[in-house]
């Protein structure tokens, strides 16, 4: 077992270099300009500051008040509009209520904060910014010790983001509440393979304002402890590198022809918190 950061530590940037998987290289070797120089993963408490962290952590709280799974993990993407509700999804931008959420400050705030992400990523794998690209999903979550009621409330499923979401290249969380304070339990651990009986767990405190990144492949298994008390609050940032598979900032407002399943059952895996 291994801290790979603490909640008391205040971080420049801590990096940790790693062997690419073999898939995860050849697929990435097609794109100019964003092939890592190695992979890895980072952590830094000093690219987005706490300040910012607390506009959005408003912004969270303000959305989950509209939605909320029945189990343990909800989220809220502002690009699709889906918002936990029960055990379906709902369209946030449908929701009369929602027009008072999203001020002129938490849009141009996400935008910023999104932005300087992008470039520690860029910054940290020597890539060309210009080749990341936002992806699906990207979303704040909201999780707790609520029992699960579907497959999607079971966030502590160890897994690989690229085998779980094939746009994925580079994975980003900017933590908004604190380890410890806020909520017990729900830290970040990354499950280093070396061989078949060998294995270690390097985790990471979540702490207001922190960032961490890493290369998508299977160097990256991970999965989140179960929250044992408190709420814990996070965004996930997801980058490609396959500009077909890029999107762009939300609108924060959605077009008729744009609507997402409005009460549908939520499809696909639990998002990743």
């Amino acid at each position: 077992e291994k801290k790979f950061a603490t909640q008391r530590e205040v971080l420049e940037l801590r990096t940790q270099p790693l062997d690419c998987s073999r898939p995860y290289l050849e697929e990435i070797s097609k794109f100019s300009g964003c092939i890592p120089n190695q992979c890895g993963r980072f952590v830094s408490d000093k690219i987005v500051s706490p300040a910012e962290a607390g506009i959005l952590l408003d912004l969270a709280r303000a959305g989950f008040e509209l939605g909320q799974s029945s189990g343990g993990a909800s989220i809220l993407d502002l690009h699709s509009g889906a918002l936990s509700k029960g055990t379906q999804f709902v369209n946030v931008y449908r929701l009369p209520e929602a027009k008072k959420l999203f001020t002129n400050q938490h849009i141009n705030v996400y935008r910023h904060v999104k932005a300087k992400v992008q470039q520690a990523v860029a910054d940290n794998f020597r890539l060309n910014v210009d080749a990341l690209h936002l992806t699906h999903p990207t979303f704040f979550s909201r999780l707790t010790n609520a029992t699960a009621k579907t497959i999607h409330d079971e966030y502590w499923q160890e897994h690989v983001d690229k085998e779980t979401y094939s746009s994925f290249h580079f994975t980003t969380l900017l933590y908004l509440t604190d380890y410890g304070k806020d909520f017990t339990g729900g830290r970040f651990v990354f499950i280093d393979n070396e061989g078949k009986h060998n294995r270690t767990l390097v985790y990471i405190e979540p702490k207001r304002a922190r960032v961490s990144g890493f290369t998508s492949g299977a160097e990256n298994m991970h999965h989140v402890e179960q929250v044992t008390g408190g709420v814990r609050y996070a965004i996930t940032i997801s980058f490609t590198c396959d500009r077909e598979m890029a999107m762009a900032d939300p609108k924060f407002t959605l077009d008729d022809e744009e609507d997402v399943e409005d009460g549908g059952t939520r499809e696909g895996r639990a998002a990743e918190p």
